[in-house]
């Protein structure tokens, strides 16, 4: 976030869709007005521009690059309760409100974004419960099942103690990806029109980071964490 004293709201908003929360908690206007500098908005609201920005940057997300593979499988729920399910519960509301934003100002000119906005509540709606069954059902039955394997005592599990849910969340992860797939396509791989308004440019950017972020949570599950929950009832 360099010089971003001197940056636009518009290119604050379309550089750092993360901080977005942080604009809309202050009121500061990224769509209409954004081409005024955080300084000028900032003396006009008598904000502490310090104190805004480092709250940006408490916001802003890292992404370390972790040995996922060297972790065990409590390690690897922690991880994926702290970066993932944290970041989708948060990130949900905001997406729909602006792509709800769009479609209501816009819609008639992007039609497009009224199916995305049909797209993304089906994303809403199928992986705010498929992480409530992972946390209430999967990563338990998983925590439980490695206590049981330091007792020796997994034994006593049947196989669709795991495999059972396991199935159900590669199922709902597949779903996901695949309604993300399609708001990709109909964005041209989230590429905003010319004439797209700030918030437009904006939601498609979060749109983007979405996926990206949903493809390494599946990652972490379908390839390290739920492989390695099978392989313990096997021992």
């Amino acid at each position: 976030m360099e010089n971003i004293k001197q940056q636009t709201l518009k290119s604050i908003a379309l550089e750092h869709h993360e901080v977005i929360p942080v604009l809309e908690k202050y009121s500061l206007d990224f769509c209409c007005r954004g081409g005024k500098t955080l300084t000028e908005v900032c003396t006009e609201k008598a904000l502490d521009i310090d104190s805004l920005i480092e709250e940006m940057q408490q916001t802003a997300p890292t992404k370390p690059q972790m040995p996922f593979t060297e972790m065990n499988a409590e390690q690897l729920i922690s991880y994926i309760l702290i970066h993932h399910h944290f970041y989708v519960k948060n990130s949900i509301p905001t997406i729909f409100n602006h792509i709800e934003k769009v479609v209501t100002k816009h819609g008639d000119k992007y039609p497009n974004m009224q199916q995305v906005l049909q797209l993304f509540a089906a994303v809403r709606e199928e992986l705010l419960p498929h992480m409530q069954k992972e946390e209430m059902i999967l990563f338990p039955r998983i925590k439980e099942l490695v206590a049981a394997v330091e007792n020796n005592a997994h034994q006593a599990f049947a196989p669709s103690f795991i495999d059972g849910p396991v199935l159900v969340m590669e199922t709902e992860h597949d779903n996901a990806g695949q309604l993300m797939f399609a708001i990709r396509d109909l964005t041209n791989h989230y590429t905003a029109p010319e004439t797209a308004c700030t918030t437009h440019k904006v939601c498609l950017e979060e749109l983007k980071a979405f996926e990206e972020d949903l493809h390494q949570h599946v990652h972490i599950e379908n390839n390290i964490l739920f492989p390695m929950a099978k392989k313990m009832m096997k021992q």
